[in-house]
């Protein structure tokens, strides 16, 4: 139809200029109208000029003009069937939906009660604490609620650490509203996830697949399911606003995916489902303000869920794979001294003799800029794409090393305890009794979460009345000196105390800080 209307219009200016000699270009087409206005404005020409050239360079113009038009009308229009007016979520969350559940705890708190008598100064001055001052014994209950994923047809649940921290019973609901007590598998408090199994008898349960959270991009689509304030399952969508977050404080290993769903209070341990329908991340955590979401919420990725997972079904423990090496950001002026073209990777500052870093050839002074291929760029992501890893294989590491990247391989391995921990709890006259205290090892290390491959003693545990606690000394502090003894046992510890002392002279370690304390006896 276009092309016939562009002949036409061709013929009719042929006509005209074969009649009167002039042209006077002459376009009813509303379209090319609109688009070239200045079609209109040409002044009278004069034919013997070049008309071959005028009618060439015309009828082209006015053919692209008119297939633009075309094209525009065709990407805007109606909707030309049902389907198309349909447009939904509905046939994902039809699919997700049932595996994910409703979980509510509780456990009894049982504490103290003093007489709100004694409150008024005037009676306090008549009754001594043996009267209205008893403190009267009180129990009340603590509840919790969540969200939880069914990720196996039997009845194995995964959820949020605090979401079930402490509970003495825990109730999951099904999206039929059946109701179901469950058992805890698995707790991992660094991850701040656990494993729950009900038990569904002979029946098939519905569960949520896990996708590759490394697949994921942001702009991606993204559904959040879950029990936002025990209202009931509810469904949002949003994208995917960043896919590694290492900076949220939230856990001790940071690496979040990040997303503009509405995730609010009771959501935790919910679902982050993906178009396809499959587990992306468990939502764990908002940033907010008041207490609601403001369109900042994060999720554990699917790959780190999965290994927590299978760890709770083969193992009944974490056991995550340890590099034996760590190191510090790599700043702008850091990657200018080495000759980075920019700021990427951790510089390594410790190595674990014969761990697996030493053993694949990592020196101190390297720069690990990738791991099987994804960039590093703080010590959170290095931990956490070791951590995915799997005992027994192996991860390809790129570093920078005297002005060129190399590529190794890093077994992975499990953390040893050595030296063993030897718990101690610390008596006698001087500053540290009451404590316990711990060797340090690699495997102690990775269950008290700290990073880095510190060797010594360390404050385990710290009760709160303690000399200690008020001399100012924290749980994770470790002990370098006591006088001019230097710390490397538990055993250094309990033969230097063991010697009274006028003055005690102690240094700690606590962080990248260096502490010394001089104490009277």
């Amino acid at each position: 139809m276009r092309e016939v209307r562009i002949r036409a219009l061709c013929n009719l200016m042929t006509m005209r200029m074969k009649q009167t000699k002039t042209a006077y270009p002459v376009v009813r087409n509303e379209g090319a109208a609109k688009w070239l206005p200045f079609v209109f404005q040409l002044p009278r020409i004069s034919l013997p000029v070049a008309r071959g050239a005028m009618l060439g360079g015309l009828a082209a113009l006015l053919l692209s003009v008119l297939m633009a038009q075309s094209a525009s009308a065709q990407d805007r229009r109606i909707p030309q069937a049902q389907d198309e007016i349909r447009l939904s979520f509905a046939p994902i969350v039809r699919q997700a939906a049932p595996a994910v559940t409703n979980i509510f705890a509780k456990r009894v708190v049982r504490g103290e009660m003093r007489s709100p008598l004694l409150n008024d100064p005037f009676l306090r001055r008549f009754f001594d604490d043996g009267f209205f001052g008893r403190r009267l014994p009180r129990e009340r209950m603590q509840n919790t609620l969540g969200s939880g994923v069914l990720v196996r047809s039997d009845g194995v649940i995964v959820t949020n650490n605090h979401v079930i921290e402490n509970m003495t019973e825990i109730r999951v609901v099904l999206s039929d509203r059946r109701e179901f007590d469950a058992e805890v598998i698995l707790t991992d408090p660094q991850t701040d996830l656990a494993v729950l199994k009900i038990d569904p008898g002979d029946e098939v349960l519905p569960v949520l697949p896990f996708a590759d959270s490394d697949s994921v991009e942001v702009g991606d689509l993204v559904l959040a399911i879950g029990n936002p304030f025990g209202v009931g399952q509810t469904v949002t969508s949003g994208i995917v606003s960043a896919t590694s977050r290492t900076q949220a404080g939230v856990s001790d290993y940071q690496f979040f995916i990040q997303t503009d769903a509405a995730i609010n209070p009771g959501n935790s341990g919910g679902a982050l489902v993906g178009v396809d329908g499959r587990l992306i991340g468990v939502n764990t955590a908002i940033f907010s303000r008041s207490g609601g979401s403001i369109g900042i919420g994060f999720a554990i990725p699917s790959n780190m869920v999965e290994r927590i997972v299978e760890s709770a079904l083969n193992d009944k423990v974490v056991v995550r794979p340890w590099l034996g090496a760590s190191g510090q950001v790599v700043t702008a002026d850091i990657a200018a001294s080495l000759g980075l073209a920019r700021p990427i990777g951790i510089l390594i500052s410790q190595i674990y003799p014969n761990g697996p870093a030493a053993k694949a050839g990592l020196k101190v002074g390297d720069v690990l800029m990738k791991i099987d291929g994804w960039e590093i760029y703080d010590p959170q992501s290095l931990r956490y794409r070791i951590a995915t890893g799997k005992i027994g294989g192996e991860a390809a590491v790129t570093v920078w090393r005297d002005g060129g990247a190399r590529d190794l391989l890093v077994p992975l391995l499990s953390p040893p305890e050595d030296p063993p921990r030897n718990l101690t709890l610390l008596a006698g006259k001087h500053p540290l009794t009451g404590l316990t205290i711990a060797n340090l090892s690699p495997a102690f290390s990775e269950e008290l979460g700290i990073e880095g491959e510190d060797r010594g003693v360390i404050i385990a545990k710290i009760p709160p009345a303690s000399p200690a606690r008020r001399l100012g000394l924290r749980q994770g502090d470790i002990l370098v000196k006591i006088g001019d003894t230097p710390i490397a046992r538990v055993s250094d510890v309990v033969k230097a105390t063991d010697t009274p002392r006028k003055v005690w002279e102690l240094q700690i370690k606590r962080g990248d800080r260096i502490i010394g304390m001089r104490i009277s006896a």
